[in-house]
């Protein structure tokens, strides 16, 4: 069976709204967008590399699949991280039929939580969710996500997009790692354990 990670950076008060670049998400009238070129260092470089190595395919919200897909099939040759999602399968949570361009994209059909439910217990290795807020929501509520990896950034926000909102009950998060970088962020590994669950 496969495990589904969610990837994301975030402000210190959750937001992970426009982390990339002035223009990346603007809706809301989000105004900080960039907030994250400030952090960048050696840590979340080799945190990156290493999840690169143990992931074969990503998942996406149709949002951001749209941004990956404008940027990546002609990113810098020079950044591994162009070459591995080029030739990673990627697959597409999308309500409406849509072109895929990008090479070795499939969209998931029918019930997102029935079609990833079912991508999991495929063989293979890890799934990555980057991004994709409103998808995160669902795999969250559904119980689908395995492991959390948070690049958690000393900043206060104060509003945008977040990726733990609304929960439907209490979920126990269990501490699987915890790194200081040199800028201030942490990086933290969590999976998500049943309320009761001692292990």
């Amino acid at each position: 069976m496969r495990k589904l990670i969610i990837i994301e950076f975030l402000s210190l008060d959750g937001v992970m709204q426009g982390y990339g670049g002035p223009e990346e998400d603007t809706s809301g009238g989000f105004a900080h967008g960039g907030w994250g070129a400030a952090y960048q260092d050696h840590v979340i470089g080799e945190t990156a590399g290493r999840g690169m190595a143990a992931t074969d395919a990503f998942l996406f919200g149709r949002r951001t699949y749209d941004k990956m897909a404008a940027y990546w099939p002609t990113g810098p040759s020079d950044d591994p991280a162009t070459a591995h999602l080029n030739s990673s399968a990627k697959y597409v949570a999308s309500r409406s039929p849509r072109t895929l361009e990008w090479e070795n994209t499939v969209q998931l059909e029918g019930d997102v939580t029935a079609a990833v439910t079912r991508l999991k217990e495929e063989d293979g290795g890890t799934i990555a969710v980057l991004g994709s807020g409103d998808l995160a929501q669902t795999l969250i509520r559904d119980d689908l996500v395995d492991e959390y990896l948070l690049f958690m950034h000393p900043l206060l926000l104060g509003g945008g997009k977040r990726l733990f909102r609304d929960a439907p009950s209490p979920r126990r998060l269990r501490l699987l790692e915890v790194r200081p970088t040199t800028t201030g962020t942490l990086v933290l590994r969590y999976r998500p354990e049943m309320i009761g669950d001692h292990r």
